[in-house]
């Protein structure tokens, strides 16, 4: 079990991590695969230490945050969970080691406290060199205002690509 948690990539765990209501959180049922539990199972031990969990450690999506949250990872809309997920930021994944009280949650928190740190690194260098980019710019006149155009675009995170819709159209959607 121990080679299996620390084996854990990085870039995995950091994929999980996303941004809602202006928060780096990890939903409840990644941490509970994570940490090898039930979803059910890490929800009640949360709920039994309520105090532990204050609102800028973990909160419970909207039904509209659900409903985006689900369309943006092509749920179905039967089966699967009934209630709006929790949403945990680094605070409450932190939070969790002492409320589960595993070896393997004490370990995995280690590995996703990681994960924050090098995210937490990523986007200050990012805004560091946004900043230095924009020295450079202002030093020097028009003739590289191509040069720093080309690396303004490389930085920006790509566009979301357009594609083609999965599953079925309703009769009032489909070709003739």
């Amino acid at each position: 079990m121990t080679d299996e948690v620390s084996t854990l990539p990085q870039e995995r765990i950091a994929a999980q991590i996303l941004l809602i209501r202006g928060e780096k959180v990890m939903l409840d049922e990644v941490l509970a695969a994570l940490y090898g539990v039930e979803t059910k199972a890490l929800v009640q031990a949360v709920k039994r230490n309520a105090g532990r969990f204050p609102g800028d450690f973990m909160f419970q999506l909207t039904d509209k945050e659900f409903a985006n949250l689900r369309s943006q990872s092509v749920t179905s809309s039967w089966g699967g969970r009934r209630s709006q997920p929790y949403a945990f930021t680094e605070q409450g994944v932190a939070m969790l080691s002492s409320v589960l009280r595993s070896e393997r949650a004490v370990r995995v928190n280690i590995e996703i406290m990681r994960a924050f740190v090098r995210l937490r690194q990523l986007l200050s260098t990012h805004a560091d060199l946004a900043r230095k980019l924009g020295e450079l710019e202002q030093k020097y006149d028009g003739q590289f205002r191509a040069v720093f155009e080309a690396i303004r675009q490389l930085m920006a995170p790509p566009e979301p690509k357009p594609g083609r819709r999965i599953g079925f159209l309703p009769p009032d959607e489909r070709r003739a």
